[in-house]
């Protein structure tokens, strides 16, 4: 399933009465190099591509250059994603944040993106969950959190 983080009073949400987190949402170190791998190597492919077409002597430092780009990128940007933590308790997502939230009666959509996670609502707003370690799983968790949440509406 997802990476599920232990509780910290630091990072928890407000709840409100009667309100469980069910589980914590949280990107994957392993996960974020691999998505940052293959972005190296497209973008050293599309580089690579444009310099050889427009006749460049200077196609493998164009590509290396590339790589180093995105590798320092990555690098730069770790921290902070990793950091990134979505709650998921029985009514509602509840956004890095921790302040705001998207009730689970109001998710339309909740599908894999590449390797990410889309979650739009009805009103049409769009979240984007990244590098998780088990997408489909978090998909999964989601959509069941809402169908209970559904079931004990219509009671």
């Amino acid at each position: 399933m997802s990476t599920i983080s232990p509780p910290n009073t630091a990072t928890e949400p407000a709840l409100e009465p009667g309100e469980k987190v069910l589980t914590r949402l949280q990107a994957d170190s392993g996960r974020y190099w691999r998505d940052h791998a293959v972005l190296a190597l497209v973008g050293m492919a599309g580089v690579g591509g444009v310099l050889w077409l427009i006749g460049s002597e200077h196609v493998a430092i164009g590509s290396l250059g590339a790589v180093l780009a995105l590798a320092v990128r990555g690098a730069y940007l770790y921290s902070e994603q990793m950091k990134t933590v979505w709650h998921l308790t029985d009514r509602r997502l509840v956004l890095p944040d921790g302040k705001r939230s998207v009730m689970l009666l109001e998710i339309e959509t909740v599908r894999r993106l590449m390797g990410d996670m889309q979650v739009i609502t009805r009103g049409g707003d769009k979240h984007l969950i990244k590098h998780l370690a088990d997408t489909a799983g978090a998909v999964a968790q989601i959509e069941q959190a809402k169908a209970r949440r559904a079931k004990r509406a219509r009671k």
